[in-house]
C-alpha cells in the first residue's frame, strides 16, 4: 500500500482539521458545528425555505428543524410564513445573530491564517485557483452518468 496519501484523503484531512481548529476557537460561542454552519449558510441565503437550506447543508429536513428550533430559541433566527403558501416557512437571521457572525468570520480568518502559514501569496492564489477548477470539474462530472470506470481519488 502506498504511503503517499491520495488527493481525496489529503483534502478530507485538511478539511477535517480546519473544522476541528475552528471548533476549538468557537467553543466559547456556545454553538455546535451544525448550528454555526446553519447560521453561515443562512447569512448568504436569507429568505430561503427550510427544505432548500436542508439541501444546501446536505442534512435531512427533520435534522435541520431541530437545529433551527435551537437557534430560534436563542433568538438568532426567525421563521416567517411564505406569503402565498402557508405550508412553507422562510428563514431569516435576527439582528442578534449578526455580531456572532462577525466573531465567526474572525475565527475563520485566524484559522485559515494558521492553515496557510508559510505558504506564499502566489502559492495561495494558485492553490485557490486549482481548488476552484477542481470544484467546477467535479460539479460538471456529477451531472454526467458514471461510465463504470474506477480510479483513485
Amino acid at each position: 500500500m502506498s504511503v503517499t496519501p491520495t488527493l481525496g484523503f489529503l483534502l478530507h484531512d485538511v478539511a477535517r482539521l480546519l473544522r476541528k481548529r475552528f471548533e476549538q476557537r468557537a467553543r466559547e460561542l456556545g454553538l455546535t458545528r451544525s448550528q454555526w454552519q446553519t447560521l453561515a449558510y443562512l447569512a448568504n441565503n436569507e429568505g430561503i425555505h427550510q427544505g432548500g437550506l436542508a439541501d444546501i447543508l446536505e442534512v435531512e429536513p427533520i435534522t435541520l428543524v431541530r437545529i433551527l428550533d435551537k437557534l430560534s430559541g436563542r433568538g438568532l433566527i426567525e421563521r416567517r410564513q411564505h406569503p402565498t403558501d402557508r405550508r412553507i416557512w422562510l428563514l431569516y437571521l435576527r439582528e442578534e445573530a449578526r455580531p456572532l457572525l462577525d466573531v465567526m468570520r474572525d475565527i475563520g480568518d485566524v484559522t485559515r491564517g494558521e492553515a496557510l502559514e508559510g505558504i506564499s501569496t502566489d502559492d495561495r492564489e494558485k492553490l485557490f485557483g486549482m481548488l476552484a477548477t477542481m470544484k467546477v470539474n467535479l460539479l460538471e462530472a456529477c451531472r454526467m452518468p458514471v461510465d463504470g470506470m474506477s480510479g483513485d481519488t
